[in-house]
């Protein structure tokens, strides 16, 4: 017997030798995520069972598996980090590293490592009706292979977040093969490239090359950063000084709660006039890049995007590191389309070579729902696109499911967080009124749109594949922290949520099956 089912057997004394390991909750992912989730769920729901179920090796999930140079959050860790375990970094936007060391703290702290299942990927997962079960298939990597087995639960939770770890974005450049030097995918950076000296080309202008260049720099010998268009980026100060003042004079969870509201504050407000006056953030944005750089004309070269602020995610960087790294001359930034690599480098549609010996294609990231697992209910898969979110967190058409999405306008973690005390809400709720199970339900025809507002290349790529939102709450995704802090714990249940109680685990037929979104 091994440790899930000793802990199965313990926990439900009927469990025999040969049943699957069952739980009330399973969580799919060890990520910041899924460890903010695990601590609400043991602490406003002590009596449930749980188990995490982790792919990977190791505890961290984004900040695990992303590695290459200067790897680091673009959201302050006042709000990335978790509400109930405060942020005492001396850095406002902290390194990958850092990240993951705090990450694995909080599991350790609260006793959330034993509960995780490692090397335990999810690949498919069945909800039966008539018992009001998942059985999720997992597969099992260890020292004899991949083995396959199965866990039973009550409820699933999905913290898988919503990119394909497996494969990043990888364009088919014309002539790759006749490059002659090394091409790096940031997705799974090399730990033995050495770069010192190198001529490096990082192709992208995103969250991931605006990170590396200005790190790349510091030991390569030169690094272009090759954009085919620019994106907004905001120069942020690498510490927050309010932070340090509350550190000094008050109780460490007090600063905490303070400058977490603080800056929760200012994203909110920011946004919202970025998107009210979006020339007066042109203006804004360049005019403090052309700041750091003294050259306004590169501004309104390479730094001057064609689309409004926030109609893509901004980008953030410490201390203008970016900026001030193409100042000093260690990085520059081109602005043209690539018309094929070359042997020592790569062609640009103008007739210009880079040369290069080291190219980093920064070309974004995949999409891919929840870990790839396509659920299942009573056999027949759910047909993911033609399903509404409901409160950001559960979708129509299945039942006792839930996920985790955070917001594209701010740290991940303050939806995240509020998702799982969403999730321990509903939970409660149907242990009070012994319900077996809980779908979202549509009073009415739900118009259709994206489930992310980005006009994104990543996000474009792949959105169709996902479930939609609808035009008002509870179906709209607002990104809006404060309204969703205001309202989302004091959410009618009933109202979007359809229960089915455990005396009738027999429900109607098609209750589950497909009566959902516009066919309400």
């Amino acid at each position: 017997m091994n440790d899930m089912d000793h802990e199965t057997a313990a926990g439900h004394g009927s469990s025999r030798r040969d049943d699957p390991p069952h739980y009330d909750v399973v969580i799919m992912g060890a990520g910041l995520s899924g460890i903010g989730a695990a601590y609400r769920l043991q602490t406003e729901c002590p009596g449930k069972t749980y188990a995490i179920l982790e792919a990977r090796d190791s505890i961290g999930g984004t900040w695990d598996l992303f590695r290459y140079p200067g790897v680091r959050s673009d959201s302050d860790m006042f709000t990335l980090g978790y509400q109930f375990k405060p942020w005492h970094g001396t850095k406002a936007l902290a390194d990958g590293e850092t990240i993951l060391s705090y990450v694995r703290q909080t599991a350790a702290e609260f006793d959330i490592e034993r509960r995780i299942r490692f090397a335990s990927r999810v690949v498919g997962a069945d909800f039966d009706t008539a018992t009001a079960t998942w059985t999720l298939t997992v597969e099992r990597r260890g020292a004899a292979g991949i083995s396959q087995h199965t866990v039973t639960c009550g409820f699933l939770y999905s913290c898988a977040g919503y990119y394909d770890y497996d494969r990043g974005h990888e364009p088919a450049f014309p002539g790759v093969e006749d490059f002659a030097g090394t091409v790096v995918h940031p997705q799974f950076w090399p730990g033995d490239l050495d770069y010192a000296g190198e001529r490096v080309v990082v192709i992208g202008s995103g969250a991931t090359a605006v990170t590396i260049v200005p790190a790349m720099a510091e030991q390569a010998g030169h690094v272009t950063m090759l954009q085919r268009t620019p994106t907004w980026i905001a120069s942020l100060s690498g510490r927050d000084k309010f932070a340090d003042w509350c550190r000094r004079r008050l109780p460490s969870k007090v600063a905490h709660r303070l400058v977490r509201t603080k800056n929760i504050a200012f994203g909110t407000v920011s946004y919202q006039w970025c998107r009210r006056f979006p020339g007066a953030a042109r203006r804004l944005l360049t005019g403090l890049a052309a700041k750091v750089l003294g050259d306004r004309r590169l501004v309104a070269e390479h730094f001057t995007p064609p689309y409004d602020v926030w109609d893509q995610r901004v980008c953030a960087i410490p201390d203008g590191d970016l900026f001030r790294a193409v100042k000093a001359g260690r990085a520059d930034v081109v602005t043209d389309h690539i018309d094929r690599f070359v042997a020592g480098g790569i062609r640009l549609r103008s007739g210009r070579v880079l040369e290069a010996d080291i190219i980093v294609t920064a070309t974004g990231l995949r999409l891919r729902a929840f870990g790839g697992v396509a659920p299942a209910v009573d056999g027949v898969e759910v047909a993911l696109p033609e399903q509404f979110v409901w409160r950001g967190a559960m979708l129509t058409g299945i039942p006792n499911f839930a996920i985790c999405i955070g917001y594209t306008n701010a740290s991940w973690t303050l939806r995240a967080d509020l998702t799982s005390r969403l999730v321990c809400k509903v939970l409660k709720w149907m242990d009070r009124h012994d319900y077996a199970a809980v779908v979202p339900y549509p009073d009415r025809e739900l118009e259709e749109h994206p489930l992310l507002d980005l006009a994104s290349g990543y996000v474009r790529r792949s959105i169709d594949d996902f479930p939609r939102q609808g035009p008002r709450a509870p179906w709209r995704m607002r990104q809006n922290y404060a309204l969703d802090a205001a309202t989302t714990m004091r959410a009618n249940l009933r109202r979007g949520l359809r229960p089915t109680p455990r005396r009738a685990l027999c429900p109607p037929a098609g209750m589950f099956s497909g009566e959902v979104g516009n066919n309400a």
